[in-house]
């Protein structure tokens, strides 16, 4: 069989996976992972970007290798192959997980619990939740949706048309790094520069199709594409901005604004400053706006596997 159906099969059936299953409640795949960057980190950790550097090669590297071998011995059978490329997708996209938690948050705000959506925030965003009222964690979910889209599907699907399983698994472990590490704290200031370059460097294909097929599956193109050329570059990550700026604008909303990460606050731009307020009502229609764009991504993937097939064939 082609290595580009068995990409098309495989990826299917793992995105399928995702939709039907969602995450394990036990032993996911990524938090494996995560456990083992956090024993390499315990080694390495210095104060230094060359150690960080070295942390963020051991562990994408680890994870590509990984996929290389995987893929290696089951390369002369083709069932196998589509089904090492469907646990590995369903291993790496996180669409249902996010689609779950934002539904969630939605319902409690929709019973008027405020609280419990406070409560449920943090398993979707790191925001501060006690600093926002009903419309502000309806904000920061659907900002969350929108990041997310790109982050724990799109991006994925993206590297996965290019390099296969490896490119799958090490898409999911350079940004499963950067949150790890790629944040500006006091202690990852230096050591978490590379991974948080890196993912940049590895999210942004994925952050611009996000942006492209928000504007073709949301209801308002024009204004999608409008906010994302006039406000993305304003927004301090450079994969964050397209995302957020586009969902905005196909939904006719403003995002953005004053935040809090940490006890820190944050003044962004607004995105898409002709829109209105978030309101709750807002979430379900991001919620159905990310769906589209996963399964457009799907299908933008898979062709893509084929051009890149073809060229090197």
């Amino acid at each position: 069989m082609r290595a580009d159906r068995v990409f098309a099969y495989g990826a299917a059936a793992g995105l399928l996976g995702d939709l039907l299953l969602g995450d394990p409640r036990r032993g996911h795949p990524v938090a494996v992972f995560g456990r083992a960057a956090g024993a390499v980190e315990r080694r390495l950790w210095r104060d230094d970007r060359g150690r960080g550097a070295l942390h963020t090669a051991v562990c994408a590297g680890g994870a590509v290798a990984m996929g290389a071998l995987a893929a290696r011995s089951v390369r002369r059978s083709p069932a196998a192959s589509v089904a090492l490329t469907g646990v590995a997708t369903w291993a790496v996209v996180g669409g249902t997980s996010l689609v779950r938690e934002a539904r969630v948050i939605g319902q409690a705000l929709h019973q008027g619990d405020v609280e419990a959506a406070r409560a449920r925030l943090p398993h979707l965003c790191g925001r501060d939740p006690q600093a926002l009222d009903a419309d502000g964690i309806a904000r920061a979910v659907v900002e969350s949706v929108a990041e997310n889209t790109s982050d724990a599907v799109v991006g994925a699907l993206v590297w996965g048309a290019l390099g296969g399983v490896p490119g799958l698994l090490g898409f999911r472990a350079v940004n499963t790094l950067d949150a790890m590490v790629g944040h500006k704290s006091a202690r990852y200031r230096r050591y978490g520069w590379a991974s948080a370059r890196l993912d940049d460097v590895a999210g942004w294909p994925g952050a611009r199709l996000t942006a492209v097929l928000t504007a073709a599956a949301g209801g308002n193109p024009q204004g999608a594409v409008r906010a994302w050329r006039a406000d993305a570059a304003q927004h301090p990550s450079p994969n964050a901005g397209p995302v957020e700026a586009s969902f905005a604008g196909a939904l006719g909303v403003r995002l953005g604004g004053t935040l809090s990460y940490g006890g820190r606050i944050e003044h962004r731009p607004v995105l898409n400053g002709e829109g209105r307020a978030v309101e709750v009502g807002d979430i379900e229609r991001a919620v159905r706006l990310s769906r589209r764009v996963s399964w457009l991504a799907l299908g933008v993937s898979v062709a893509a596997r084929r051009v890149v097939r073809g060229k090197r064939s």
